[in-house]
């Protein structure tokens, strides 16, 4: 009995020797350098100074920022899009004033030269129809009925009056009347012709109006 313990005591010693032989070699074996894969390449080492300089360049939440170039550029863009704007107004403001010029000399034009078509009026008002037939009477018709024409052709046109109902903006009242034949308000007679130059007044018709 106590060579059978003694052999296996033996026995487990050299197995514990053996364990022990078989860590030390495992600790002392060299290890492996890193695969290419995980060493970092060349490129990637150059690459670190351009990446770190492009981050400096981005601000919060990535975006990047703004360098002077890109700032002047949008300084001048802006500038360049106000001068536009402020040109364009300007053109449209001397458009409308230049208009609203040619539309004042124009009636100034027209208010001198009504006189002179109260004139023909009033003389061929005077008139008999024997009258009338006279070669020379039938030629101021004609000059008269050019000038109308020439005044119609430039916008001016006389106004409507008697039979329509007073309107300031149209007529001049210097004379009411009581007319029960006549509608309240309506103008019953016109001693002298209003015009409109285009869509303004260039003069009131002076009427009579029915109360």
């Amino acid at each position: 009995m106590e060579e059978n313990r003694q052999e296996e005591i033996l026995e487990e010693a050299a197995a514990e020797a053996d364990e022990a032989e078989a860590r030390d070699a495992i600790e002392d074996t060299p290890k492996e350098p890193q695969s290419e894969a995980e060493a970092p390449s060349e490129a990637d080492t150059e690459a670190q100074p351009e990446e770190q300089e492009e981050q400096k360049k981005r601000g919060l939440f990535g975006k990047k920022k703004k360098d002077k170039k890109d700032i002047q550029i949008e300084e001048l863009t802006d500038r360049v899009q106000r001068q536009m704007a402020e040109f364009d107004n300007f053109r449209k403001r001397s458009e409308k004033e230049k208009s609203a010029m040619y539309e004042i000399g124009a009636k100034s034009v027209i208010e001198k030269i009504l006189p002179t078509i109260d004139n023909f009026e009033r003389g061929f008002a005077g008139l008999t129809e024997e009258q009338k037939e006279d070669p020379f009477v039938q030629g101021m018709e004609k000059v008269y009925r050019q000038m109308m024409t020439t005044l119609e052709s430039i916008g001016v046109t006389p106004i409507e009056a008697v039979g329509k109902e007073f309107d300031p903006n149209f007529h001049n009242a210097v004379m009411h009347v009581e007319d029960e034949e006549s509608g309240e308000n309506i103008v019953v007679e016109e001693f002298q012709k209003g015009y409109l130059y285009r869509e303004s007044v260039v003069r009131h018709s002076m009427v009579k109006v029915a109360n």
